[in-house]
């Protein structure tokens, strides 16, 4: 039980320390956190002479998704990679409980 505790909380740690890292490197360079939606189009044809050689089918048929069905997808997203994880994180949860039943009888 305490290696697994052990091991959660050094995850826990290197996970903080990733992201204070990243905040502080980002505040200190004074750039503002944009995504890769927004420089990484520009970089691949800037410096790699990338051209699409497709367009956005959706805004070709005159359609676009408004901000909220994205934010919402976005959202959904999220949501199954966390059912994912806690079902895994359960599930190992799960079986040393039953080991630990087990190994009492």
């Amino acid at each position: 039980m305490a290696s697994n505790t052990t091991i959660y909380i050094v995850g826990f740690a290197i996970i903080a320390i990733m992201v204070i890292g990243t905040l502080a490197y980002g505040l200190s360079a004074g750039d503002e956190f944009g995504g890769s939606d927004d420089s990484g189009g520009s970089v691949a044809e800037d410096d790699y002479g990338y051209e699409p050689w497709t367009g956005n089918w959706m805004e070709d048929l005159g359609f676009e998704l408004p901000g909220e069905t994205e934010s919402l997808l976005f959202a959904v997203q999220a949501a199954i990679g966390a059912i994912i994880i806690g079902y895994f994180i359960g599930l190992n949860a799960g079986r040393k409980d039953k080991e630990a039943e087990q190994s009492k009888a």
